[in-house]
């Protein structure tokens, strides 16, 4: 009861939110529970009564053109900002290599992966407890990755799952069998509720409120929230790397963590984004704008910009200085989004956490997409497992993940 009587207290009515008296009245009916779930997972409902407002703002279309895109010129990123390793053998490549693993054996180093999500992509499965071949799921394949590169380096490397409402419980009670787990930690990403076009709240079939997970960009503030990034920073840990459960092609590799230790001693660099070529594919890239080289998906670019003047996209991996990771203020976008739920349309706002580009210093580094070296094999469901298998197969042995 203790979390019910905080949200009500401060869900009032106020300003232009007094418009709004059916949002507001719908928020303080809501069961308990539903109301312990917001407040455990992030829930700002100042911000939520202020996002809903905006769906008073005349088109749809219009709004979200006005919202979503950049202001100003945007043009492809300059050549300094896209990197590419050395050649594999080089003496600058095992340079690169003895710098990684130096940060590597002081502990330098966390994985965040996120395994979040509505867990409705894979026919109601947890995406991170799926076979991906002979038994072993993506997140024994992670835990295995880990254990390998842990005795590899000499200590453990903290491993950090982002979970979200409806996938936190399910790992949870996988990682209980973990042995000596002290190193192994979830925390949860934010929760909110659905919305219908005329910003109301939306409910499902069952008559219950529609919530959903705000998207991957919450694991900055969810990170922050949990304590863990903290942790690290005051044991002396210095660098995050943080991907996709799914793609297994981005695990540790001391050759490009070496890489962004000197593009941040020379270039200043707090965020290295892994970008890989196009082959048809549509998604984030690295462009020029705003003054800085970030990554933008491509309905946030204006009409004037061709996205096939950038031949990378954004493969929603990265490594961040973990200082940074823990402190630094970031602004973020939340991006309206409809969805179909139920039949209905059902409105939801997002964030990406790409913006981290835009917060940040960033430096991009072209990997491999092909073959054992692949840096990209991400599964958005079972038609994809099924093609990629074999290649996540071989990857998953060459890398100790089994």
């Amino acid at each position: 009861m203790r979390a019910r009587s905080f949200l009500r207290a401060r869900w009032q009515p106020h300003g232009s939110l007094a418009g709004m008296p059916n949002l507001v009245e719908e928020l303080k009916a809501l069961d308990p529970s539903v109301i312990a779930r917001l407040n455990a997972n992030g829930f700002d409902e100042t911000r939520f009564l202020a996002l809903a407002e905006t769906l008073r703002d005349g088109d749809p279309e219009t709004r979200r053109r006005a919202r979503n895109v950049v202001k100003g010129k945007v043009s492809p990123p300059p050549a300094s900002a896209m990197h590419k390793l050395p050649p594999e053998g080089s003496a600058e490549y095992e340079r690169l290599r003895a710098r990684g693993e130096a940060a590597l054996r002081a502990g330098e180093l966390a994985f965040c992966t996120m395994a979040g999500g509505m867990a409705t992509r894979m026919g109601g499965i947890v995406k991170a407890l799926a076979e991906v071949y002979d038994g072993h799921s993506f997140l024994d394949l992670r835990l295995g990755e880990n254990r390998s590169n842990s005795a590899r380096y000499g200590r453990p490397i903290p491993l950090w799952f982002m979970t979200s409402d409806a996938t936190d419980e399910a790992i949870r009670k996988a990682l209980e069998g973990v042995p000596d787990r002290a190193h192994i930690a979830t925390f949860a990403q934010d929760l909110s509720l659905r919305l219908t076009p005329e910003g109301t709240l939306f409910f499902g079939a069952d008559g219950k409120p529609s919530l959903y997970a705000t998207g991957h960009g919450d694991l900055v503030d969810a990170l922050r929230r949990s304590g863990l990034v903290d942790r690290f920073v005051a044991g002396g840990g210095k660098w995050v790397w943080i991907t996709n459960v799914d793609n297994l092609g981005a695990s540790i590799d001391p050759v490009i963590l070496g890489h962004f230790i000197e593009a941040a001693e020379t270039a200043g660099a707090v965020v290295q984004c892994e970008v890989t070529r196009k082959e048809g594919d549509r998604g984030g890239i690295p462009v020029l704008a705003e003054g800085k080289v970030q990554v933008l998906e491509e309905f946030r670019l204006p009409a004037d910009f061709d996205p096939k003047t950038v031949n990378v996209f954004n493969t929603n991996t990265f490594l961040v200085r973990a200082e940074a990771l823990a402190r630094q203020p970031c602004t973020w976008t939340y991006f309206e989004v409809e969805k179909k739920a139920d039949g209905r349309t059902a409105v939801q706002f997002e964030r990406l956490l790409q913006e981290i580009t835009a917060q940040m210093p960033s430096v991009y580094l072209e990997v491999p997409r092909d073959g054992a070296a692949s840096r990209f094999l991400p599964v958005k469901d079972f038609e994809e497992l099924a093609k990629r298998r074999a290649n996540i197969e071989v990857v998953a042995r060459a890398r100790g993940m089994v």
